[in-house]
């Protein structure tokens, strides 16, 4: 098996300071090509040439170290891990775990809860994905995302994820306020395509901003007046509730230029013995991801196409979720994808971007 470019046995820390490992730190580059004729990128990504439309969505891409280690395996869309406007601390260790499952994370499975897999060994089905989103000053990671601007090459983008912070006792306009600032800041670090992440928790535990079409309007609005024409990705959760959807995509076509899903699906993630599995408060519910999510990002992707024709947008649709092999990508881009990503199976095998480069033509 080959080795995780994230070690979950290592802390984020750990992970943060020494990584990537396997191949992404040995400094090999790939040379596979997406187009047989030609030498220059021929996929468009929100007005960009990329050389194939595949790439690493937020989260295992903690630093430019990582990004650089990405872009030297053939994934030319790298999104560099979601930061916030002030320090945030990341949840205590462990914050991936295998889990036991058959078949895929169905709705079903996720209100009954999953259970962890200590003993596996191998690779995953699915996985916890608790961090709670670690941040560093913003003075830190605006440096190392210029830095990380820096190691594209040809056909090849960073992407920046930002957030808002939810606080006690914070007012609508207070958590709007964050995320625009968060904004801001984003955007004076040079990268050239921006996403908000919308699947985040809400204030008052009111759910995910996503799901709270006010909110989410504001936020988009006042990203806009900060960010002016740079491309903008809005990153959401599943919806089962298609009316909720169409709702949403009504408010956010006008502000963004893309919409990035699935994130994670939540479930309560438990021990053999049936007690809380994760560590600390706030952490029985845990975003799971893998390929027993992948009917959830295609579910997604076809609601999204669908909307698109009906309405007459023309946002870029982005598949994320259980991408573990090639036939995951042409099932992805069959479905509607304009772009599709992959954080779990990139993790595990680092040579993905190149297999599936392979057999585009």
């Amino acid at each position: 098996m080959l080795t995780p470019f994230y070690d979950p046995e290592k802390t984020y820390e750990e992970n943060f300071e020494q990584g990537p490992f396997g191949v992404f730190a040995n400094g090999e580059i790939s040379q596979i090509n997406t187009d047989k004729t030609s030498d220059q990128p021929r996929y468009d990504f929100l007005g960009f040439k990329v050389n194939s439309p595949f790439g690493i969505p937020a989260g295992p891409l903690l630093n430019s170290n990582f990004c650089r280690g990405a872009f030297g395996q053939g994934f030319d869309i790298c999104v560099y891990k979601t930061v916030r406007s002030g320090i945030f601390p990341c949840h205590p260790f462990p914050n991936v775990l295998p889990i036991k499952i058959e078949g895929d994370l169905t709705l079903e499975k996720m209100k009954q809860g999953v259970v962890t897999d200590r003993n596996n060994k191998g690779i995953p089905e699915l996985i916890t994905n608790s961090f709670g989103v670690p941040s560093r000053d913003p003075k830190v990671w605006q440096e190392d995302v210029k830095e990380a601007v820096s190691h594209e090459k040809q056909g090849q983008v960073v992407v920046l994820s930002f957030m808002g912070t939810v606080r006690e006792n914070q007012t609508e306009e207070e958590f709007v306020a964050d995320y625009a600032l968060a904004a801001k800041q984003s955007v004076a670090t040079g990268a050239k395509v921006l996403e908000v992440n919308l699947s985040c928790p809400n204030i008052g535990n009111e759910g995910l901003v996503c799901f709270n079409l006010n909110t989410t309007k504001k936020v988009c609005e006042a990203i806009r007046k900060e960010i002016g024409q740079t491309p903008l990705i809005a990153k959401i959760s599943y919806f089962s509730d298609e009316t909720a959807l169409r709702n949403l995509i009504k408010e956010v076509s006008p502000l963004v230029q893309a919409i990035s899903s699935v994130n994670t699906l939540p479930a309560k993630v438990l021990d053999e013995n049936g007690n809380q599995a994760l560590p600390g408060e706030h952490r029985l519910i845990s975003g799971l991801c893998g390929h027993a999510i992948k009917w959830a990002g295609i579910d997604m992707v076809k609601k999204l196409k669908k909307l698109r024709e009906e309405l007459g947008y023309s946002y870029t649709i982005i598949g994320v979720g259980g991408v573990t092999t090639a036939d995951d990508f042409f099932e992805y881009r069959n479905a509607g994808a304009d772009i599709v990503m992959s954080a779990t199976g990139a993790m595990w095998n680092p040579f993905l971007a190149k297999e599936i480069k392979e057999r585009l033509r």
